[in-house]
């Protein structure tokens, strides 16, 4: 059984000095039965989110799908049932829990080609894994974007996703806030008006920026706006997700400071900004004092390309007239810089300090090619093309790690094993590209645009960008285009490492970190009797529906 995530309506009466709105936010209290054990059914619906209507991605009728929380040390149980039907886009499907380390569950990481056959219509998968140690900010999405047949058919740019929430009942940082609930979780996502599959190989432009799922277009109707309430004395932990597809968006809320309390799941230094880039994939908490006069102040989303039409939504003081802000987007004095961030646990970059002192290091070199109106990146030189037969399923069958597809794109790593990345951008036009590896946090002990490094105290998250605003990595200083990161081999099984711009990822950028293969096996066993009979399904309904795949 499931329970859809009611958004709760505010009618509001006119008001001489502002505009009318009516729009919606979070329920104050979430009720627990969205998890940890749950029910996402996936199907297609004309919805309007910035008052355009269009055929979407809907999870249990909804887009973004329902708040699915849990506790610290909670198991998920969470059925995922594919009732698509829409030709136009996706059909096939798998879930990535987006933060989740999947520790000895790497079938259950959701990575279509890499760590699972995809869902087919019709039929439904279970992903039962456990947060182990982990608390914090995740979320959910599709991860079904491979190219079996050289066709893409959709992702999650066209609504499947969703939050992920794990609450830790002995927060540390407790003590800096008193509201931490589904009413403070904030989600960020640009919106298309145009299905996914055709913006492949151009350059996408969003029509609209969506704060937790509601915004308006350039030329639309004064559509509804999300709603978060405030009471003026508290404190409140607010918790931003971007799930956008390519766009980056600078958040910020008028007439108020901000303090980043975690990045990506991992708690850090409290640090007080007034704006925040945050890249597709990446999350924050940060906490807001609710400190101004009584009144609504706009929330701000402001995306990297000036023809997409701004998120907008309005924070609202308890005893404020339901109208939309006159507040002033001032100038930024106190934007977020990444390397002014630090990990509040266990501080300090893994493995020995100086560049190049790892046990492993690796540099991947990433390129750019437009062939025949075609977009292609390359990662040293190899464009990533998902295998037919997933890198896990191969490992299982006792394949060489040598011989592990697809070509070029795997690297094999020993287990327990210091690793340091340097990607560079040699020619990757559309960044900042925020880069996500699957199964571990990671130390930036280089952040990008900047020429330090910082082995003391890392800021450590998942998601981190690469190259230079709005050009590609040529056009930084030499000295400036690589990012550099560290992480230990102690999770065997193949990970994905891929640029969590949707578009990019089917335009090849991306690779597998397959840690000791050799001991993925007993690392995973029991391997589950469901998840064996994806690819079963999944090989007779190519044949069966040639045309779908």
């Amino acid at each position: 059984m499931f329970i859809l995530f009611l958004f709760v309506s505010l009618i509001s009466s006119i008001n001489a000095t502002s505009i009318v709105s009516r729009s919606q936010s979070y329920p104050l209290s979430q009720p627990a039965a969205h998890g940890p054990t749950t029910q996402l059914t996936i199907s297609n619906k004309v919805i309007s989110p910035d008052g355009f209507h269009r055929s979407a991605i809907v999870v249990n009728g909804e887009s973004p799908g329902h708040l699915i929380t849990g506790k610290k040390g909670d198991t998920f149980n969470i059925e995922v049932v594919n009732q698509l039907s829409e030709k136009s886009m996706l059909l096939l499907t798998g879930v990535h829990w987006h933060g989740i380390d999947q520790y000895k569950t790497n079938y259950y990481d959701g990575a279509s080609g890499i760590t699972q056959c995809p869902i087919t219509p019709n039929h439904s998968f279970t992903y039962s894994f456990s947060a182990q140690n982990q608390a914090g900010t995740f979320w959910y999405h599709s991860h079904h974007s491979v190219q079996y047949a050289s066709i893409t058919r959709g992702w999650h740019c066209d609504g499947l996703r969703g939050p992920l929430i794990i609450y830790d009942p002995e927060d540390p940082s407790a003590h800096m806030y008193d509201v931490d609930d589904a009413s403070t979780v904030i989600t960020l996502a640009d919106w298309y008006h145009t299905v996914a599959h055709k913006l492949l190989h151009t350059i996408p432009i969003a029509d609209s920026v969506l704060i937790n799922g509601l915004g308006r277009y350039a030329g639309g109707p004064q559509s509804d706006l999300a709603v978060i309430n405030v009471t003026r004395g508290k404190r409140y932990r607010f918790r931003l997700i971007q799930m956008s597809c390519e766009a980056n968006i600078k958040f910020s809320i008028d007439g108020h400071n901000l303090t980043i309390i975690e990045a990506d799941g991992e708690l850090t230094e409290p640090l007080v900004v007034d704006q925040l880039q945050i890249l597709a994939g990446q999350r924050y908490s940060v906490v807001l004092e609710a400190n101004q006069s009584v009144d609504n102040y706009r929330i701000r989303g402001i995306p990297n390309m000036n023809q997409t039409y701004n998120g907008s939504a309005i924070l609202r003081y308890h005893g404020a007239p339901k109208a939309e802000p006159t507040t002033l987007d001032t100038p930024s004095t106190k934007p977020l810089n990444e390397t002014d961030l630090h990990a509040l646990n266990s501080p300090g970059a893994v493995g020995t300090p100086g560049y190049g002192n790892a046990d492993v290091n690796i540099t991947l070199k990433v390129s750019f090619t437009d062939t025949d109106n075609k977009f292609h990146f390359h990662v040293n030189e190899t464009e990533f093309k998902a295998p037919e037969n997933p890198v896990l399923s191969q490992i299982l069958e006792g394949t060489d790690p040598s011989q592990l597809q697809p070509k070029g794109s795997v690297h094999v790593l020993e287990p327990n094993k210091v690793v340091e990345l340097t990607m560079i951008m040699i020619n990757a036009p559309g960044g900042p590209h925020p880069m996500h590896l699957h199964g571990h946090p990671f130390d930036v002990v280089q952040s990008a645009g900047n020429s330090t490094f910082n082995y003391v105290n890392p800021v450590r998250r998942d998601v981190v960008g690469v190259g230079c605003e709005n050009g590609a990595g040529v056009e930084c200083k030499d000295n400036e285009k690589q990012v550099v990161i560290r992480w230990v081999t102690n999770n065997s099984g193949p990970w994905s490492l891929h640029c969590h711009i949707d578009f990019h990822i089917d335009e090849g950028f991306a690779v597998v970190m397959a840690e000791s293969p050799q001991d993925t096996p007993a690392h995973v066993s029991p391997v589950p009797n469901e998840w064996e009979r994806l690819c079963p399904i999944y090989e007779a309904y190519k044949r069966t529906h040639p045309d779908e795949i």
